[in-house]
């Protein structure tokens, strides 16, 4: 079979290598789609934080089953799923105590060990998820959905509070789709006024351009207040900082995006504010249930989230193109 690796940053080639085998309790599954995440165009750039080389990427997936043993648990041959793509050590103290998303031997896919981003791979049978009926297509898009959705529940949000997402990039995009599910007035922030023009198909209630002077616009846009509650969905010094001044007395600050710079700041404002800030990684078995739920309702625009899809061929293309035009993409998907 062929699979795309990433051989060292800035190179993506083809390579071959036997099909995989499935052992007890596993599944041979063939990839359908798979959306190439931020971190897998981190680890193009050589900017993730969990990179390694050489790295099959690969860790958002939709795939049909192709064989799986008698004790399938309810899955058959033939079906459409996705995965958890996180593999925790079942050890360690945050797995002892069931917070197995920040596991602290946590290998993700693409990232801490190879991804799907194959024609064929093997996954553990208890970390599969059935369709339900959604094409595959969006089925690849539950993944990246988790993750803003996990983070976005951790704020608690109440319905009619006020949020601001920072990056609209897929992942943010997601976390304000899900901070609008749960009853908040959303606002969204970048610096890409192309992202900010395409966000604006998924309803938001503002849309704000990052620069010197959104202090004026967040005063503005809350009356002074500040949010109830800030997503940070970059990864960068500047926007981790841009959700604790945009936050509100009292206010939460979730933190999804993943970086490698140090930050610089006056932390007596964490104590001045009594700011709850809240760390997101990974996501957990409910939160696939739950957002898997959310699609089969319908009224997610899903289609929209995809903006670009390359052929499996293709994938070195995919790549370049995502690194060059990040700015007008939000999800890249390599079909196989």
């Amino acid at each position: 079979m062929k699979y795309i690796y990433i051989e060292k940053p800035g190179e993506v080639a083809l390579g071959e290598k036997p099909m995989p085998t499935a052992g007890e309790g596993e599944a041979l599954l063939k990839l359908l789609y798979g959306g190439i995440c931020g971190s897998d165009l981190g680890t193009y750039r050589g900017t993730f934080a969990y990179a390694g080389y050489p790295r099959i990427p690969g860790h958002e997936f939709s795939a049909e089953i192709v064989e799986i043993g008698s004790n399938g648990y309810g899955f058959e041959k033939g079906m459409v799923v996705t995965a958890n793509p996180y593999f925790n050590c079942g050890t360690c103290y945050s797995c002892r105590r069931g917070y197995v998303n920040c596991c602290e031997h946590n290998e993700t896919m693409g990232a801490q060990r190879d991804g799907a981003f194959c024609q064929y791979i093997t996954m553990p049978v208890d970390r599969l998820f059935k369709s339900e009926g959604i094409s595959p297509k969006h089925m690849a898009l539950a993944e990246p959905f988790c993750i803003g959705y996990h983070g976005v529940k951790k704020a608690d949000i109440k319905r009619g509070e006020k949020v601001l997402v920072i990056g609209a990039g897929t992942i943010g995009i997601v976390a304000a789709i899900s901070a609008m599910k749960a009853g908040a007035s959303v606002d969204i922030c970048d610096v890409a006024e192309e992202k900010l023009e395409y966000a604006k198909c998924f309803g938001f209630d503002g849309y704000i351009k990052n620069g010197g002077d959104l202090e004026e616009q967040v005063a503005e846009r809350t009356n002074g207040q500040g949010y109830d509650v800030t997503v940070e969905a970059v990864g960068l010094p500047q926007t981790f900082l841009n959700a604790i001044e945009a936050a509100a007395f009292a206010g939460r600050v979730i933190q999804i995006g993943v970086g490698k710079k140090n930050v610089d700041f006056d932390f007596t404002l964490l104590q001045k504010k009594e700011l709850r800030v809240f760390g997101s990684r990974n996501a957990v078995k409910s939160d696939f249930i739950e957002v898997i739920d959310l699609f089969r309702e319908g009224d997610i625009p899903l289609d929209r989230i995809v903006t670009n899809v390359y052929p499996f061929e293709k994938g070195a293309e995919a790549f370049r193109d995502f690194d060059r035009c990040s700015g007008k993409m939000l999800k890249v998907m390599i079909e196989f």
